[in-house]
């Protein structure tokens, strides 16, 4: 079958980009006015998410503590992810850089926590117990809009200190009552922690479209529900989309958790399969098709199940265990369904376009990127390089051509 032809393109976006973390963190410490006094021993979580420079931002913040004369240590708080084990949680942070020989500081990793509430509803709240018996923790995530729903709190902070700091257990507790839970009772169990007098200062992360830090903020921990609604307010501002909101087919080269919680950013391919919620109305995508598996997921293809179509060496690559128990967890169980497996993405792609129902290769509106996170350079068919060319923010850095493929089928590196 013949396959369209494809070209370059580079989206130029706009927004700041800070340069300089360490002097950056330095100064949000001295503006912010938080006592941390001689000999405390201060806990800075770190999450599963691939932040960028969240190694340089949590050493930076453990300098700060230092200057102080407390003694800090990292706790990871990631819920269940890391295959929900201690073992497996430090496995995740050395992938991103998060070291204790890197960042200066101990890391406990433990799944133990200790219940210190419960909300109007009835949802016990767990904090981490090394986190518990500390004299203070500091919050550090990255705030932007959530995979699973829109709401004035999603994805940051007050999930940090919820579903992040209360381990497993607590990510149990709340993903038990779907879209539910996390939307409408997360910020309730972070008002709780956040009121529990253990909770020092949140480091509040914004990105910008090119996955580069665009602010930094250390922010006092009873001013976080209301400066998080409106840092995440300003993020979705400078957050990459796709340059087209109706396609037949999207192939992603990679998925993993350091893309985003769900394999792939289910804002960007428009696609929940969340039971019960309905479906983003644009992008509107007919298939979606999903290569392979980062290294830095560790067998955890979570999200493979928002793709139609995948290859044999995704499959190979699935960690049945690991993934199953943060698909379970979270009861958004279509995430974790196989699609239908082919032998590379060469056979992947004509498999689409015979579904297309009859659909010419010259008129497929096709797109391939690397991952929903880096949106900056993809190939775009030829059907779609009209509407490209007239757009400001696009540049054509390439020729049409066709597909490149290795002797196995499988794309040549982008």
């Amino acid at each position: 079958m013949n396959l369209p032809n494809v070209v370059k393109i580079k989206q130029n976006f706009s927004g700041p980009s800070i340069s300089n973390i360490e002097e950056t963190i330095e100064q949000e410490f001295q503006k912010s006015g938080i006592d941390i006094s001689p000999g405390m021993s201060i806990a800075i979580t770190a999450g599963s998410r691939g932040i960028a420079n969240i190694a340089t931002i949590i050493r930076a913040t453990v300098a700060e503590v230092k200057k102080r004369g407390a003694h800090p240590f990292i706790i990871p708080a990631m819920g269940s992810h890391g295959g929900a084990t201690p073992d497996g949680q430090l496995e995740v942070l050395e992938s991103l850089g998060v070291t204790e020989a890197y960042c200066g500081a101990e890391i406990r990793s433990s799944l133990e926590v200790v219940k210190i509430g419960e909300t109007k509803a009835g949802i016990a709240v767990y904090v981490d117990k090394f986190g518990y018996e500390s004299d203070g923790i500091i919050l550090v995530n990255r705030i932007k809009e959530h995979t699973d729903f829109s709401a004035t709190i999603e994805s940051g902070l007050m999930k940090m200190s919820s579903i992040g700091l209360g381990n497993h257990t607590q990510a149990q507790a709340i993903h038990t009552l779907g879209v539910v839970g996390i939307r409408d009772h997360m910020p309730d169990v972070a008002n709780i922690v956040l009121q529990s007098g253990k909770i020092l200062m949140g480091v509040g992360i914004v990105e910008n479209a090119f996955e580069e830090t665009a602010h930094l903020e250390v922010i006092p921990c009873t001013s976080i529900p209301e400066r998080e609604k409106e840092l995440l307010a300003y993020s979705k501002t400078l957050l990459p989309r796709l340059p087209v909101d109706d396609l037949d087919i999207l192939f992603v080269d990679e998925i993993g958790k350091d893309y985003s919680g769900t394999g792939m950013d289910t804002n960007v391919i428009g696609r929940l399969r969340i039971l019960g919620t309905k479906e983003p109305e644009k992008p509107t995508i007919d298939y979606v098709i999903a290569s392979k598996l980062s290294e830095a997921s560790h067998g955890n293809a979570l999200g493979i199940g928002l793709a139609d179509l995948t290859t044999e060496r995704m499959f190979r690559q699935v960690d049945f265990q690991k993934m199953n128990e943060n698909v379970i967890t979270s009861t958004f169980l279509k995430r974790a369904s196989i699609p239908i497996v082919l032998g590379s993405d060469k056979e992947a792609i004509a498999t689409a376009l015979r579904a297309s129902w009859g659909k010419k290769p010259s008129s497929i509106r096709f797109i391939r990127i690397p991952n929903t996170l880096h949106l900056g350079e993809m190939y775009v068919s030829e059907s779609l390089l009209p509407e490209m060319q007239q757009r400001d923010n696009i540049e054509v850095i390439g020729d049409l051509e066709e597909m490149k493929f290795d002797e196995s089928g499988y794309f040549l590196p982008f």
